[in-house]
């Protein structure tokens, strides 16, 4: 028997098998083999046709069972994750009405920046934890305002992962960890922000009946089991947007406990029981997987644009250096890279510093010393130094760290750049080579909210490593604090 786990990005539909005997990972594909295109017929928009997720959600699941030789009629339960933010409309009959407004679609920015003035911060932060911003909420009003047409079509929104679940089972439903995300979601209250659906004009019918998120939230109808193989009552158990998903993929369930990653951008997000914030642009909340009314569960999610995609650009402007290389070569520089500091946030507007657009800093270059080596623990160590930034202000909002699960992805498989976060933090930093695809399968498993079993598969079967806070601690305060001080004279220079 098996758990299938589907995870609906922007780029490609993954599926992934669990073993349901013993909770290990058995095969995943992502459909299609390139990446899904994006439409974009004015600048700032990011549209996508819902029923190409389902085309390529049918082709994964029959995929990763003929190449691992599965039964799909063996599938006992299915776990979704997916793209958050995004926004789909179905009529009456459940056909997609517009291509799917997803989440890097910036059109909505001042409908939420206005509604943040008019309805008060105060209310915002304390109802919310979230400025209405660029999200699901807005992007319905921005329909409802552009496209009355199509508004007046309406029979419910949904967000991607509600889609697909619809599509399985031809029930439309949705979850208060997803509402959360497209900012739907009052806090203060546990239920549905009509109030501000109301300031939008938007009628609160159009918000589907709302399911638990480890619970029956469907199962597979006739239809759909002739297009994915599956069989008929095949049951949906579990849904979550991506980062949360992530985030329970690594095992990261209670207070303090917090999910990384580390690809062409930076993650944090951290698991806190503390449902208050300051933070209104710097931060996101959303309830955790875990979240409900006896027991307040959020995720602080902070991003930071200029992580991996420094490094990359190091590698692809060094002839013929591997990662492999580069780390090896840095790691004969000493803590501090002898002096050079790269504050590495050449990847656009940096939201964790209030959106200031800061670019890529190499300093203090010396000509007569410095090398290559120097230039690329300078990289790994400003990196690290700028999720050390992000974690003080988790940290200055409210937020606990008492231990980091991280992806087994290419930043983190640096000895240096581990080390030197690790060091910092005061606290380890576990690897675990796990997809969402695979979290959203074991999680399918999960009965009554126990997941004291989904634990104990992933640290049988997926921990990496772990690494330790190192002892020579005062070298890399020091130079954290030579690093924040260059960052903060360039701040102060932009304002």
């Amino acid at each position: 028997m098996y758990y299938l786990g589907l995870d609906i990005g922007s780029s490609s539909v993954k599926a992934g098998l669990v073993d349901a005997s013993n909770g290990k990972s058995i095969h995943s594909v992502h459909e299609p083999n390139n990446e899904m295109g994006i439409i974009s017929n004015k600048d700032g928009w990011a549209e996508q046709d819902p029923n190409d997720w389902w085309l390529h959600t049918c082709n994964a699941i029959k995929r990763v069972c003929h190449e691992s030789n599965s039964d799909p009629k063996k599938i006992i339960s299915i776990g979704i994750s997916y793209q958050m933010h995004g926004l789909v409309l179905v009529d009456n009959k459940g056909s997609v009405l517009r291509n799917s407004i997803i989440w890097c679609d910036s059109r909505a920015v001042e409908i939420g920046n206005k509604a943040f003035s008019e309805i008060g911060e105060e209310k915002c932060m304390k109802n919310l934890l979230n400025s209405p911003g660029n999200f699901t909420a807005s992007k319905l009003k921005w329909v409802k305002d552009n496209e009355p047409e199509i508004y007046q079509k309406i029979y419910k929104y949904m967000l991607p992962g509600d889609f697909i679940a619809f599509k399985l089972s031809g029930d439309i439903n949705t979850t208060c960890n997803g509402l959360s995300e497209g900012i739907l979601w009052d806090f203060q209250n546990d239920t549905t922000a009509d109030w501000l659906l109301e300031y939008y004009g938007i009628n609160p019918n159009l918000t589907p009946d709302l399911v638990e998120n480890f619970s029956i939230q469907g199962k597979v109808n006739k239809e759909a089991a002739l297009e994915t193989s599956l069989s008929i009552g095949t049951t949906i158990t579990y849904r979550a947007g991506d980062q949360p998903n992530n985030a329970l993929a690594l095992n990261v369930f209670k207070n303090g406990e917090v999910a990384a990653s580390g690809g062409t951008s930076g993650v944090l997000y951290c698991v806190t029981n503390n449902i208050k914030s300051k933070e209104s642009s710097r931060i996101n909340h959303f309830a955790h997987v875990n979240h409900n009314t006896n027991h307040k569960s959020l995720g602080k999610l902070l991003c930071i644009n200029g992580a991996g995609i420094q490094y990359r650009w190091l590698r692809n402007h060094s002839v013929g250096n591997s990662y492999e290389k580069m780390n090896e070569l840095a790691s004969k520089v000493a803590v501090g890279s002898e002096g050079i500091y790269t504050i590495p946030f050449g990847n656009g507007a940096e939201r964790m510093l209030n959106n200031i657009n800061v670019g890529t800093h190499i300093c203090n270059v010396n000509l007569n010393k410095h090398s290559h080596g120097h230039l690329y623990r300078s990289s790994l160590e400003g990196i690290a130094f700028s999720f050390m930034y992000g974690m003080e202000i988790l940290k200055d909002d409210g937020a606990k760290i008492n231990v980091l699960r991280a992806g087994n992805d290419n930043l983190f498989r640096s000895k240096i750049f581990s080390n030197t976060v690790a060091t910092l933090i005061g606290h380890e930093i576990e690897i675990y080579n796990t997809t969402g695809a695979f979290g959203a399968a074991r999680a399918s498993a999960v009965e009554d909210k126990d997941l004291s079993s989904f634990s104990k598969d992933l640290t049988a079967n997926d921990h990496v490593l772990t690494y330790l806070p190192l002892k020579n601690k005062s070298e890399y305060e020091d130079a954290y604090e030579n690093w924040k001080k260059n960052l903060l004279n360039i701040l102060n220079n932009k304002l």
